[in-house]
């Protein structure tokens, strides 16, 4: 009689509990499942959250961009208006310093037209002369010029026969002017045209012979 071997009828043991972890082990597979479609979702969420704060950094930007140079305009402006005011207080000073030595300067151009403008005097005179035209000074006012109520001041009227519109014939005061202003207009005598007189252009037309005189026939 053979021997048995032992152990071929008995049934392995299982584990207790083995069944019961597979049984947990499918939930679990369909949890992640889930979890990872939920994870495209959150991505896209957080892309729009970056989005979102994108947009504002590039409104912030935009708007401290216009304000930086809205301010950098009104420096400009002020820049361009100290430098106006600056120029206009210093022609202001200019022109209050020369308007107070005018009084002088016509009294060298009178001592000249004396012929008294000599010696150290007449160095000294050229001096001031040379100084006040560096500052600017320029004098005007000459005979026979027409006459410009903007610039000249007319003391002395009278009428000629050879002048065809008012005419200064007399500087009776020279004026004096900085650039493009006048601080002193020149002092004139003017001549008028003579009432009634005919225009010197039409004058000369009536004393030229005329084409029709010129082709006629000598009589006899």
């Amino acid at each position: 009689m053979s021997e048995e071997t032992p152990g071929f009828d008995e049934k392995p043991e299982v584990p207790t509990g083995a069944g019961a972890d597979d049984a947990a082990a499918e939930p679990k597979t369909a949890d992640s499942s889930k979890e990872k479609s939920a994870a495209p979702a959150g991505d896209v969420s957080a892309d729009v959250a970056l989005l979102a704060q994108l947009d504002q950094a590039r409104t912030a930007l935009g708007e401290r961009t216009a304000d930086l140079q809205r301010l950098q305009a009104e420096y400009q402006n002020y820049r361009r208006r100290v430098e106006r005011d600056r120029i206009a207080v210093k022609e202001i000073a200019v022109a209050s310093l020369l308007t107070e030595l005018l009084p002088t300067l016509d009294d060298i151009g009178r001592a000249r037209e004396h012929g008294e403008l000599v010696g150290g005097f007449k160095s000294v005179a050229e001096s001031l002369e040379t100084a006040a035209a560096k500052m600017g000074l320029q004098q005007f006012g000459k005979e026979g010029e027409p006459f410009d109520p903007t610039i000249h001041e007319a003391l002395m009227h009278s009428y000629a026969p050879d002048v065809t519109e008012d005419t200064c014939v007399a500087i009776l005061q020279p004026g004096y002017r900085i650039g493009e202003r006048t601080i002193r207009p020149a002092r004139v005598a003017v001549a008028e045209p003579q009432p009634g007189a005919a225009p010197k252009s039409e004058a000369a037309e009536a004393d030229a012979p005329s084409d029709k005189d010129a082709d006629a026939p000598d009589e006899g």
